[in-house]
């Protein structure tokens, strides 16, 4: 989040001498990089022990490209599309298995990805001018996800998921850097949760030159994407 912030006040300072003015432009197209604070990972959402139930593996510091398009409807009201795809992965202790006859908890490739395909309306401050426009705006997003896990040659099979629906809101800001491209920068409140159900494709494996047998039935888990988004884009305004 340290460094996003650094590059916004980078590009603001390079564009800082320019007497771009915003103009009466219909639409605004802008390609993201969103920084998601942080999102968690329940690899048993149903089980009846309260404490196996809630623990989490917690992901931080996620990035990943988004596309944005705007439409001013009226003189301060937008209509807005966006749409994103997040990925993120990192190799933890979260398999226990027998190797012989010892129990033993092995690293794995664990994440999750999801698409977020979000409409939001925007309201103009009235505090704006014609360099600096502020907006307020909110709206309902579609995201669907999977559950990523790698172990060793086996890999999971998506058995059936749950297409998450929620509410977000954002406030955010563009900077008329040219007459035609703006600087953006957004902050995004959203809090998407699926559960997705998958089985691994194979049930034996290799690991560290000993055969280990896998779950053959289909399990569950849960992913919540709750941490704060913060959006850096550059617009094109047609």
């Amino acid at each position: 989040m340290i460094l996003l912030f650094k590059i916004t006040l980078l590009c603001v300072f390079l564009f800082a001498s320019s007497n771009a003015q915003f103009n009466e432009n219909k639409f605004g197209l802008s390609l993201n990089l969103v920084y998601t604070a942080s999102a968690e990972l329940y690899l048993n959402p149903n089980s009846s022990d309260v404490v196996i139930r809630n623990k989490s593996y917690d992901f931080t510091d996620i990035l990943n490209p988004g596309l944005d398009l705007r439409y001013r409807l009226a003189k301060d009201v937008l209509l807005g599309f966006n749409i994103e795809y997040i990925r993120k992965t990192e190799s933890a202790p979260n398999l226990t298995v027998f190797i012989g006859s010892q129990v033993v908890t092995i690293d794995v490739e664990d994440g999750f990805s999801v698409i977020p395909v979000e409409v939001s309306a925007y309201y103009i401050l009235p505090f704006s001018n014609e360099q600096f426009i502020f907006l307020m705006g909110g709206g309902l997003g579609y995201y669907r996800g999977e559950f990523i896990r790698e172990v060793a040659n086996a890999e999971l099979a998506l058995i059936s998921r749950q297409v998450a629906i929620g509410l977000h809101v954002s406030t955010s800001m563009d900077y008329m850097a040219f007459d035609n491209i703006s600087l953006r920068f957004e902050m995004k409140f959203r809090n998407p949760q699926y559960n997705v159900t998958t089985r691994y494709t194979k049930t034996e494996i290799i690991y560290q030159d000993n055969v280990i047998q896998l779950q053959d039935d289909e399990f569950e888990t849960k992913i919540d994407v709750n941490g704060i988004t913060f959006v850096l884009g550059f617009v094109l305004h047609l």
